[in-house]
């Protein structure tokens, strides 16, 4: 308590030394939703003072000297749907930089009042059900997240995380690797440190909420533009850095240390750079006794985010954007063995590097045409080397793998609108692809080093989509498209229709889906062969109604509910209850042979979420997931997949007091409640007989860990100092300290079975500086 009232103090007399209320500027540009066309003529308010201004012929506007705080905004234009922003925040150490789409109205009433769109649809104008957009500045106050996009969209309903160790996004008991990442515009690999081999997650991200702006999340029934996912989409983008001045950003915490800079190219109003690099310290939170589930080992990561917006006079804007992130660990077989991962018997190396680079380039070919263009090259590599250890003498290599996926990408969407009710949008994209993948280790039950996999091949990848949008009037909207894919390896080729249609407060969407399976699936080799080359797609039929209602105050009302049949699973030709739909439910890849597509799966469930908006401070989020995920093997039993865990709740809630002008303290709180995953038991006599595990293959996921439970508390704290912005905040993670399980092991000469538990109390520290 000495310490908060201390800390309290000197942060009040740093917030003291100005002795007037910082102003800041707000700027930005006005486009068009369905064309991106810029606005002219629009009145830009803020309706918290008396300022305001109107767009010019670019669509940008600036309006100075605006107090530090939160302010509302409308933004009005004669036949568009006004734009209302409420809480913006400004901050004394960065300008306030805004990009706002209206939506034109079908009809133009003069004596007609239309309200803008609610603030939980998604930017995308195809996408009508099950999306949602995120805000990235509301996402940071959320307690728990880490500043982690992923772990932002786990408090939303339908979506669950497996563990607490990884940012896993669960959608409706789907595995976390039919989840798509996409940033501007293209597909990109696992963006998370620590990533292993068809996974979409890892224990930290390489994303940076300080370069990403409001993105779009999609848990099922995608429009045409999304395709090769069965479960959610993250569709990201990032903000461009600030054209007229340079701005910068020290931050250090748990996470890293973090440094980033901004501003313009040349001449000031045009062109601009985002860069942020970032270095973990985890070694020196080590030092202080914090436990992060790697027993007594220390990883360490770096990455960088990158864009560069080059707009030029007449030929379009140019985008040059970067992601790349550097991850290592290493395991001592005589280290502290109480964390998740460790193994007190060898000693272990992991490496994962992630990288991608592309240019967009968009052009405005006339007021209702709009192109745009990507080109990126992209990198996937994971490397594992673990050793046998005998009286603390290593005796021989028990696993080498070496993975190196890239990609070349390049991709081209149009949009025309005919009018203010007709839009067609389409696209297409191609991808070459090569894998180098070399994988040795000692199978259970052997005693010798084998070569399962020794290959390094490329194949292509096509895909296009068209879509259809008619807006029968301003509340009734319905698209229709369809999605199609080509893989050059077998030749496996799909069309997938796509529906949508949303009424009012009424929503619905069907739709087709399919899934390429993991590349180090198709390149499995059985004596020199590709035993799995002809595995075609996990294929779903996916059907969403939904309810989204406006309650005033701030409140909103949304359920869903949904029903998933999933078919075409990979699945082993002699009976068993091996699936890949439960791929990513452990860590690695499934050395299986000779797979066939004959499993299904069926998923449904209801989802309710209840949300009151930030007003004067406050805010809450309460979301309930209720369904049901179950799969057959080709033993042709119905089992729980590994991620039906049947419920999910969470309950956030949060309030912000200014106690001076420039000077807020805010508290958040989460609690997480859900059902326990299912996993397979130990067949004991069998282990301890075979010195190995061994499963009860035959009670596959037929027995429960206790019920999840976690309590995260945030205090935070803003100051303005001058023309600089301070951020602190203590994030208490797990705040019980409860016990929820991660994973059993059994020790095969006894046949003890141990759990292990996932991480206890984490407080997550965070201090920030912009100038």
């Amino acid at each position: 308590m000495k310490l908060f009232i201390s800390l309290l103090c000197t942060m009040l007399a740093f917030s003291s030394m100005a002795q007037q209320l910082p102003r800041q500027t707000i700027k930005g540009l006005v486009t068009d939703r369905n064309t991106h066309q810029p606005l002219p003529g629009v009145t830009v308010a803020i309706t918290t003072t008396s300022a305001g201004t109107a767009t010019d012929e670019k669509g940008a506007f600036r309006i100075p000297g605006i107090p530090v705080g939160r302010h509302n905004i409308k933004v009005t234009l004669m036949g568009y749907e006004a734009a209302i922003l409420n809480n913006v925040e400004v901050n004394a150490g960065k300008e306030t930089v805004l990009e706002i789409a209206l939506t034109e109205t079908v009809l133009h009433l003069s004596d007609v009042t239309i309200t803008g769109r609610n603030k939980q649809q998604a930017i995308n104008p195809l996408a009508q059900i099950s999306a949602r957009q995120l805000s990235m500045e509301e996402g940071m106050r959320y307690a728990g997240t880490r500043n982690d996009p992923a772990r932002m969209a786990q408090n939303f309903a339908g979506v669950s995380g497996s563990n607490d160790a990884s940012n896993d996004i669960i959608v409706r008991g789907n595995s976390s690797a039919g989840v798509l990442w996409r940033m501007e515009g293209v597909d990109i690999p696992n963006p998370n440190h620590f990533s292993t081999l068809g996974a979409t997650s890892g224990p930290v991200t390489i994303l940076n909420t300080n370069t990403l702006r409001n993105s779009d999340f999609l848990t099922g029934a995608f429009p045409a533009p999304y395709g090769n996912a069965l479960a959610g989409a993250f569709d990201l983008r990032l903000r461009n850095g600030n054209s007229d001045k340079y701005e910068f950003l020290a931050q250090i915490g748990f996470n890293g240390f973090e440094a980033a800079a901004e501003g313009p190219i040349g001449k000031p109003g045009k062109a601009s750079f985002l860069l942020d690099y970032r270095y973990s310290l985890l070694a020196a939170v080590q030092a202080l006794g914090v436990k992060f589930g790697t027993g007594s080992t220390v990883p360490y990561y770096q990455d960088l985010n990158m864009k560069i917006h080059l707009p030029t006079k007449n030929a379009g804007t140019f985008n040059i954007f970067a992601l790349g992130g550097l991850s290592k660990i290493h395991f001592n077989s005589g280290d502290d063995t109480t964390g998740l991962y460790g193994d007190g018997e060898r000693d272990a190396h992991y490496r994962s590097n992630t990288g991608v680079l592309g240019i967009t380039h968009s052009y405005n070919f006339s007021a209702n045409t709009f192109g745009r263009a990507y080109a990126a090259v992209s990198l996937a590599q994971n490397t594992a080397d673990e050793f046998l250890v005998e009286n603390e003498v290593i005796t021989e290599p028990a696993v080498v793998l070496d993975y190196k996926l890239t990609r070349g990408s390049v991709g081209y969407q149009l949009d025309h609108r005919f009018s203010a009710r007709n839009q067609l949008s389409g696209g297409v994209s191609g991808e070459l692809m090569n894998l180098r993948l070399h994988q040795q280790l000692i199978k259970d039950g052997d005693s010798v080093l084998r070569t399962y996999v020794n290959t390094n091949r490329s194949t292509g990848f096509v895909k296009g989509w068209l879509n259809w949008q008619h807006r029968f009037s301003n509340t009734l909207i319905a698209n229709a498209g369809v999605y199609a894919q080509y893989f050059l390896l077998n030749n496996s080729f799909s069309i997938e229709p796509r529906f949508n249609l949303k009424y009012q407060a009424f929503s619905l969407g069907l739709g087709l889906h399919s899934q390429l399976q993991p590349m180090e699936i198709y390149f499995y080799e059985t004596n020199g062969q590709l035993s799995n080359k002809g595995l075609g797609t996990t294929r779903s039929l996916h059907l969403v109604l939904g309810y989204n209602k406006d309650l005033g105050g701030k409140l909103r009302f949304k359920t869903e509910v949904y029903y998933q049949h999933l078919f075409d699973a990979p699945v082993e030709r002699m009976p068993s209850t091996f699936s890949l739909l439960n791929n990513g439910a452990l860590y690695g890849f499934a050395n299986k042979e000779h797979l066939i597509n004959d499993g299904i799966g069926r998923n449904y469930g209801a989802e309710l979420t209840l949300e009151k908006f930030l007003q004067k401070g406050f805010y809450f989020l309460f979301t309930q997931s209720v369904f049901s995920s179950r799969y057959q093997g080709s033993d042709k039993v119905w089992r729980n997949t590994a991620f039906n865990t049947q419920y999910v709740s969470n309950f956030l809630v949060g309030k912000e007091w200014t106690i001076k002008p420039g000077f807020n303290i805010g508290a958040d709180s989460k609690l997480s409640y859900s059902g326990g995953q299912w996993y397979t038991p130990f067949d004991v006599p069998a282990t301890i007989a075979k010195g190995y595990a061994i499963y009860q293959e035959d009670k596959a996921f037929s027995e429960r860990n206790r019920n999840y439970f976690r309590w995260d508390l945030k205090c935070s704290f803003t100051w303005e100092s001058g023309s600089t912005t301070h951020k602190f905040y203590i994030d208490l993670q797990n705040l019980t300290g409860r016990k929820n399980i991660f994973t059993r092991r059994i020790k095969p000469a006894s046949g003890t079975i141990t759990e292990v538990n996932q991480m206890g109390f984490f407080p997550n520290v965070n201090y920030q500086f912009i100038f």
